[in-house]
């Protein structure tokens, strides 16, 4: 296999985290959300005429969970600011230095001449 100049290498620890794994984390926290939701509006149903206030705020937590919820669980695939970056540039070579006066030419105090 051939190595192609100039390219970009990919750090692996700056790739982001796949889309089946992705989707599957949103969708457990939706649930989770959703199962807290259900529970707290159970618990206002059984509350109702014991605890009124306790009641009330589970109620309202019941009312409110959904909308956070949805935004929690479409909140995803977004670049973690903490991770390296994901490009690396490649190293560069350094180039063979040139000799800029020609061999026999030497101008300097030491050449000979008088």
């Amino acid at each position: 296999m051939r190595k192609r100049g100039g390219s970009e290498v990919i750090r692996i620890t700056g790739a982001r985290q796949g889309l089946a794994d992705d989707v599957r984390g949103r969708q457990r926290r939706y649930i989770i959300s959703m199962t807290v939701r259900t529970l707290s509006v159970i618990a206002a149903a059984v509350l109702w005429n014991v605890e009124r206030h306790v009641a009330v705020v589970a109620l309202a937590l019941g009312i409110l969970l959904p909308y956070v919820a949805v935004v929690i669980a479409n909140a995803g695939r977004e670049s973690a600011p903490s991770l390296p970056s994901t490009f690396v540039p490649a190293p560069v070579r350094p180039a063979l230095a040139s000799d800029t006066a020609p061999e026999g030419q030497d101008d300097g105090p030491s050449s000979g001449r008088n």
